[in-house]
C-alpha cells in the first residue's frame, strides 16, 4: 500500500485538487469527534477508536478537559469518482476563551465546515466563528450534527425533525447574509438540494446529504428503523451504507473552492499591496514559481525540532535552505525544515508549492500573523481579534534561581498563544498574564506547571479597568520642566463617540502620523471631525488621541516626539490609579522652550509633558471604567427566575429572555469584576443543567458609589498614594 505520506506529496502539486478547510462551531457541538472521523475515513486510525481517541486533542489538558484548545492541522487524501483531493484539515476550538486560535485558522483556509448540534441549534459561538470565517472571505458549508439525539432522546417524527432542519438552517442562512459582504451574502447561502448541507451523527460516524440519499437509494426512514430497534448491528450497517467521511467529503470537494479560485477573491480582502506587482499577481494566482508568500498562523514549540511555525503557503515554493524576509520581526532568515501534517505526525519533505498548509523549521522568532517572503514585500494585514483581555494575574516563580527560566517561558507562551499579553512590569518587577477569562488563564496556568515544568504561584485574577474623563479642563494645564525653564500648555477632553467607534473598527489606524497622510485624514475627517484639526492629528494610541495645536513655534520638530512619547506613557498609565486610558483627546495649546537645545533634552521635558497632561486629565473630572460582557445563559424553563436573581446579584442588567420549547434563553449583561466563579454559580443555581456563553464586550462606566472604593483597591494593590492633584504616584 502506498505510505499516506506519499500520496500528499504526489497531490501537494496539484493545486486545484487540495481544499483547505477548518472545523468549526459551538463547544461541545462534536467538532473533535468529527475530525476523527475523517481521519478514520482516510485510513489513519482504527474505525472503532473514531469519535472516542479525539486523536487531535495532543495536549494532556485537551484530553482530561474533554475540550480542544488550540488548532490542529491535518492532511489526508479522500477519492471522488476515480480521482484523489488532497484535504487539509484544522480543528479548531469552540470555547470563547480560545477564541484567538480560530481567528487565526481561518487565515489559512479558504473554507469551513460550520457544525451545528441539531438538539441546541444555532448558539452564540456558532455566530461567532462565522463571523470570523466570513470576515476573512472564507465560503461556509453546514453539516447538522447530532441527529441521533433527535430519534432517540426527543424521539421526534420525521416531521418534526424536517421543521428543526429547516430552522437551523434559515438561521445560518440569515446570519451568512448579514455578516458577510454584500456580493457574498446571497452566493454563499447553504442549501439542502445542492448538498451544501448535510446531516449526520458523527458518534456514530453516519451522515446524509440529499444528492447522496439519491445516489444510494437510502432514506431518513432506513436510519430511524435503525435506531428504533435496539440493534447494534443495523447501526452499524447505517455507518457503513452512509459512512461520514465519505458524504461530507463529497460536499466538501463539491462546494468548497481550491486555492486557485479562492486566493483570487480573499487576496484582495487579506492583502492590500499593489495586485498589479509581480508579487501580487502571484499571490492572486497561486504561482508556484513566483517569490514565496507565507503566513505563520500558529507557533509550536517542539521538544526536539525546536520551533516549528505552521502556517499558509500563498504563493512560490517553500524548499529546504531558502533566504526569506520576516516582515514583522524585520530580519532574514533560512527555511531549515519544511513539514506536511499528516495526522498528528510532521513528515520532513524537501519542498512544498503554493496553496498548502504546512510547516516550516528555523522562523526563529516569528509569531503567528507574521508574513514571510522572498525579499521584503508588503505584508499581510495584521490578524485581529474580537475581543481584548480583560482578567490579568500576577505570575512569580517559587525559587528566586527560576527567575530567568520564567521570563523565558512567558515569552514563549505569548508566542503560542498570541491572545495572551505577558506585560513585565519594570518598576514594580511583577510578571502580569493578561488574558480573555478565567477558563484562559487558568489553562495557561497549568500548561507553565506541567508542560514548561515550572513551579509558579500565582495571584487571584484582577480585573482591568480603564480610566476616562467626562468634560474639558477650564484652562489649559501647565506643565513645566524640573529646570523652570521650558513650559508646556495642555488641553483634554472626551472623544466623540463617532471616533471612538471608527477606532474600535479600525477605520482609523493606530500610531504616530509621520507624513502626510491622506488616507488618514479621510477617515478622520469621515468621523466628523473638521479638515484643518485632522491635519493636526499627530498620534493615535489605544483608543486616544493627540492634537498639535501650536502655531509657528520653532523648535516643536524636536520635541515632538518627546512629548508623543510622554503622551503614550500617561495614556498606558492613567492619573487616577496608572489603569490605561481610553477615549481622550489632548491637545497642546502652547509651548514656551529655552533657546539652547541643552536646557530642552528628554530630563527636562518627559516630567514636564507627563505632568501637564496628568494635570489636565485631573481637572477634567476624570472617571474609571469597567469591562462587562454580555453573556447568555441556556437553562430549562423552570430555572428562570434563579438566572434573573444571579444576574441581579452580580449587578448585572437583563436584556432579553427567550422561551424555546421547554429551555429559557436569558441574555444579560454583567461587569466582568463580579463574574468570578460565574460558572460554578450558574451550576449550583441549575443543578448543573446550566450553561453560559460570551457574547460581546466592552467598556462602561462604573457606578458612581463604587468608584472611591474600587480607586482605593487598586491604589493598595499597587502601592500608590495620592500626590499633588489627587494624581496617583509610588507610595
Amino acid at each position: 500500500m502506498v505510505k499516506m505520506a506519499d500520496r500528499v506529496t504526489a497531490l501537494n502539486n496539484k493545486p486545484k485538487h487540495i481544499r483547505n478547510i477548518a472545523i468549526c462551531a459551538h463547544i461541545d457541538h462534536g467538532k473533535t469527534t468529527l475530525s476523527d472521523n475523517l481521519l478514520a475515513g482516510a485510513g489513519m486510525m482504527s474505525e472503532d477508536l473514531a469519535g472516542k481517541a479525539c486523536a487531535l486533542d495532543f495536549h494532556e489538558d485537551e484530553a482530561t478537559r474533554g475540550i480542544t484548545i488550540d488548532s490542529a492541522a491535518v492532511s489526508m487524501v479522500h477519492n471522488v469518482g476515480g480521482e484523489d483531493f488532497l484535504i487539509n484539515l484544522i480543528d479548531t476550538p469552540g470555547h470563547v476563551d480560545f477564541g484567538g486560535d480560530v481567528t487565526r485558522a481561518m487565515r489559512a483556509v479558504d473554507g469551513a465546515v460550520t457544525l451545528s448540534c441539531a438538539v441546541e441549534g444555532i448558539m452564540p459561538q456558532t455566530e461567532t466563528v462565522l463571523r470570523q470565517a466570513l470576515r476573512e472571505r472564507v465560503k461556509p458549508i453546514l453539516f447538522i450534527n447530532k441527529v441521533d439525539r433527535l430519534i432517540k432522546e426527543l424521539k421526534l417524527t420525521p416531521e418534526a425533525m424536517q421543521e428543526r432542519f429547516v430552522k437551523i438552517i434559515t438561521s445560518v442562512n440569515k446570519l451568512i447574509k448579514q455578516l458577510a459582504e454584500e456580493e457574498y451574502g446571497k452566493k454563499w447561502q447553504v442549501n439542502v438540494n445542492d448538498g451544501s448541507v448535510c446531516f449526520g451523527s458523527a458518534f456514530h460516524n453516519w451522515a446524509l446529504s440529499l444528492p447522496y440519499m439519491q445516489k444510494k437509494g437510502i432514506t431518513f426512514k432506513d436510519i430511524i428503523d435503525a435506531y428504533a430497534s435496539d440493534d447494534e448491528e443495523k447501526r452499524k450497517d447505517i455507518a457503513k451504507r452512509a459512512p461520514l467521511h465519505e458524504v461530507l467529503l463529497n460536499a466538501v470537494i463539491k462546494h468548497l473552492p481550491n486555492p486557485v479560485d479562492a486566493q483570487e477573491y480573499r487576496i484582495p480582502k487579506i492583502w492590500h499591496g499593489d495586485p498589479e506587482s509581480p508579487f501580487g499577481q502571484a499571490l492572486i494566482k497561486t504561482d508556484p514559481g513566483g517569490p514565496l508568500a507565507f503566513v505563520a498562523i500558529k507557533v509550536v514549540v517542539d521538544s526536539q525540532a525546536g520551533e516549528i511555525t505552521m502556517g499558509r503557503l500563498y504563493a512560490g515554493t517553500a524548499k529546504k535552505g531558502t533566504t526569506a524576509h520576516m516582515a514583522k520581526a524585520k530580519a532574514d532568515v533560512r527555511l531549515q525544515q519544511i513539514y506536511i501534517y499528516n495526522g498528528a505526525k510532521k513528515e520532513i519533505v524537501d519542498d512544498v508549492p503554493a496553496g498548502n498548509i504546512i510547516g516550516i523549521g528555523g522562523l526563529k522568532g516569528a509569531y503567528p500573523g507574521e508574513t514571510v517572503t522572498e525579499g521584503e514585500q508588503e505584508p499581510f494585514e495584521a490578524i485581529t481579534h474580537i475581543f481584548e483581555p480583560v482578567i490579568t494575574k500576577a505570575i512569580e516563580a517559587k525559587q528566586a534561581s527560576d527567575l530567568p527560566k520564567l521570563i523565558e517561558v512567558l515569552m514563549q507562551v505569548g508566542k503560542e498563544d498570541p491572545s495572551i499579553v505577558v506585560e513585565i512590569n519594570q518598576e514594580t518587577g511583577e510578571h502580569l498574564l493578561h488574558g480573555m477569562g478565567e477558563l484562559h488563564l487558568e489553562i495557561i496556568e497549568n500548561r507553565i506547571t506541567s508542560e514548561k515544568h515550572m513551579d509558579v504561584t500565582t495571584s487571584p485574577p484582577i480585573v482591568v479597568y480603564r480610566e476616562t474623563i467626562t468634560g474639558r479642563n477650564a484652562t489649559p494645564a501647565e506643565g513645566k520642566s524640573p529646570n523652570k525653564h521650558n513650559r508646556l500648555y495642555f488641553s483634554v477632553e472626551p472623544l466623540e463617540p463617532k471616533m471612538r467607534q471608527a477606532i474600535k473598527d479600525e477605520k482609523i489606524p493606530d500610531g504616530r502620523v509621520k507624513k502626510k497622510d491622506k488616507g488618514l485624514w479621510e477617515s478622520l475627517e469621515a468621523a466628523g471631525m473638521d479638515s484643518k484639526t485632522s491635519r493636526n492629528v499627530r498620534d493615535v494610541f489605544n483608543g486616544n488621541v493627540f492634537i498639535d495645536a501650536t502655531r509657528g513655534i520653532v523648535h516643536i520638530g524636536e520635541i515632538i516626539e518627546m512629548v508623543l512619547d510622554m503622551f503614550e506613557d500617561v495614556m498606558k498609565h492613567g492619573p487616577l490609579a496608572r489603569e490605561p486610558c481610553t477615549g481622550v483627546k489632548v491637545i497642546l495649546e502652547d509651548v514656551k522652550l529655552h533657546e539652547d537645545a541643552i536646557h530642552r533634552g528628554p530630563a527636562q521635558l518627559y516630567p514636564a509633558v507627563r505632568d501637564g497632561i496628568r494635570l489636565a486629565l485631573m481637572q477634567a473630572r476624570p472617571l474609571l471604567f469597567e469591562p462587562v460582557q454580555t453573556m447568555q445563559f441556556d437553562a430549562p424553563e423552570e430555572f428562570m427566575g434563579e438566572i434573573s436573581k444571579l444576574i441581579q446579584n452580580k449587578r448585572g442588567q437583563l436584556l432579553d429572555m427567550r422561551q424555546e420549547g421547554v429551555m429559557v434563553s436569558v441574555k444579560g449583561k454583567l461587569p466582568v469584576a463580579e463574574m468570578f466563579g460565574l460558572a460554578s454559580d450558574l451550576r449550583s443555581a441549575t443543578g448543573g443543567r446550566g450553561s453560559l456563553f460570551l457574547v460581546d464586550q466592552a467598556f462602561e462606566r462604573l457606578p458612581d458609589e463604587l468608584q472611591h472604593k474600587v480607586l482605593a483597591q487598586i491604589k493598595q494593590r499597587k502601592g500608590l498614594k495620592s500626590g499633588d492633584e489627587g494624581v496617583a504616584q509610588p507610595a
